[in-house]
């Protein structure tokens, strides 16, 4: 049976979401509530288990509103600890626990939140910390909670393609309806989210699960093989997939990824990235139009646009049309591009939606005549479907050419032999700035030769686009949510050629 897929939320009966797992717990208490490396915890255990967090926080004088920071890797204690938070009326910012220490003084800086939970005290210094393993006394009550809800939902760290720190804070009040659920999922579904919570996604989507009945399966880090086997041991009947981990997977060799059994797969739904368009076509292919789905969205939650793939087959490429509201292109004096021209990709918020819906600690809104937008480039084809092509601060300027990274990258990453890329742009003075493609090869013991690299670039890209050089790396280029720090990257590639270092050519 195809499920529906439906975005939004209707809020007809919405309840605090620390809440939720309790009601859960007291509608099946054994029921599973989240599997993680192969260990299950029932409703009632990860319920119980919030409760005792939540009293120990609130003895640390966690209350309605505060921000409490959340340093954990994934397992039950993120999972406990963030349902802890919103027990207390508090709103959660999850933030990576491997942030150097110099990134995480600087984010917690901005946030100021009341706690830092997963930090010891020299890693976040003039801030109250509960550290990663610390569990709660097993005598404090473990009981429900008088119900609370917290003015804002979440808070999401981010240092987007600057670098500078800022925070997102999620305007959605914390209460959501028990008896409604949206992108596919159904009511106490067996989901997969193999992405790091401390993104907005692998966290927001895994907890409304919880909210509403789910079995959540959950990894310490994503393994394209293992994931696989976690669907056909689990029966699993929806993912959240980005395209990195769509690319993994498909790079498995084929008799490793029809070994295992898919058939209770309904709905694999993917968002945080471009998705190259051979990729997407392969994952249609093999699964089906009906089972594959691409949101396109943020965390700022300003507008959203979907497509599925009977769609997607009939617009190759296209992310969709909107959820909700309206979308605009735009050139750089406001007026509205026409179709097939490219500009800033603008949403209009529906006319009953009541305020912003977002704000930042650390930055600006970008909100402006109306409308905002998440700083991407894109275009609308005749009949409306909306085309993403990059974003404008990845922009390449070189020769007066606009080049966007996005879509020499989609085509190196069609190599067999590539797993991942970035392109940057490095100074040059004769063309402003020349093309460097960073490579992670499938072999990093035997990485593609340079000139097969090359033919496969110029089958496939008009020659301005063509990287000038390229360098491969041993290290993961994208985190495990697809995300990539660009600028970062061009940052140390510029400081490695001030100090001479030449790379590899691929075209003079």
């Amino acid at each position: 049976m195809t499920r529906q897929f439906i975005f939004g939320e209707k809020r007809a009966d919405p309840q605090p979401i620390g809440t939720l797992m309790s009601l859960q717990a007291e509608r099946s208490p054994n029921r599973p509530a989240l599997t993680f490396e192969g260990r299950t915890f029932s409703r009632a255990e990860l319920d119980r288990g919030a409760n005792r967090r939540a009293r120990m926080l609130a003895a640390l004088g966690v209350g309605v509103d505060d921000l409490v920071a959340i340093a954990l890797p994934n397992g039950v204690e993120f999972h406990e600890t963030a349902f802890a938070v919103w027990k207390l009326g508090a709103t959660p910012a999850p933030l990576s626990h491997r942030l150097p220490d110099s990134e995480l003084q600087a984010i917690l800086g901005v946030m100021a939140p009341r706690l830092v939970v997963g930090m010891t005290a020299d890693r976040a210094p003039g801030h109250l910390v509960v550290p990663a393993g610390t569990q709660p006394d097993q005598a404090l009550d473990d009981s429900p909670l008088e119900p609370r809800a917290a003015r804002y939902q979440k808070a999401i760290t981010s240092g987007g393609s600057t670098g500078t720190p800022k925070v997102i804070v999620d305007h959605t009040p914390a209460s959501l309806d028990p008896s409604v659920i949206g992108l596919g999922m159904t009511l106490d579904d067996t989901i997969i989210v193999p992405g790091p919570l401390y993104h907005n996604s692998p966290f927001g989507l895994s907890h409304r699960a919880l909210c509403r009945g789910a079995h959540v399966i959950e990894v310490a880090k994503f393994d394209p093989e293992q994931t696989l086997a976690l669907i056909e041991q689990y029966r699993i009947g929806w993912a959240l997939m980005v395209p990195t981990m769509m690319r993994r997977i498909w790079a498995l060799p084929t008799d490793v990824r029809d070994r295992y059994d898919l058939s209770s797969l309904q709905m694999v739904v993917h968002m945080a990235a471009p998705c190259p368009v051979w990729l997407k076509r392969a994952w249609i292919d093999w699964l089906g139009p009906d089972r594959v789905w691409e949101v396109y969205a943020g965390t700022e939650r300003m507008g959203a646009v979907h497509i599925g793939g009977r769609d997607w087959l009939a617009h190759p490429g296209s992310v969709g049309k909107p959820a909700a509201g309206r979308v605009s292109i735009v050139d750089p004096d406001g007026n509205p591009c026409p179709p097939g021209e490219v500009g800033e990709i603008r949403f209009h918020p529906a006319p009953d939606a009541a305020g912003p819906s977002y704000h930042y600690l650390g930055a600006a809104s970008k909100a402006g005549a109306g409308s905002d937008g998440y700083g991407d480039m894109g275009h609308f084809d005749a009949d409306g479907f909306l085309f993403i092509d990059d974003r404008r601060t990845d922009m390449i300027v070189s020769g007066g050419a606009n080049i966007y990274p996005a879509e020499v990258e989609g085509v190196l990453e069609q190599h067999p032999e590539i797993l991942a890329s970035a392109v940057v742009g490095l100074p040059d003075d004769d063309l402003g700035q020349r093309l460097h493609a960073i490579a992670e090869a499938r072999d990093p013991a035997a990485p593609p030769a340079l000139d097969d690299l090359a033919r496969h670039l110029a089958d496939g890209l008009a020659r301005y686009k063509l990287p000038y050089t390229l360098e491969f790396v041993t290290g993961p280029l994208k985190d495990d949510a697809g995300k990539v720090r660009r600028s970062q990257l061009r940052l140390d590639r510029i400081a490695r050629v001030e100090a001479g270092e030449r790379f590899d050519r691929l075209r003079s």
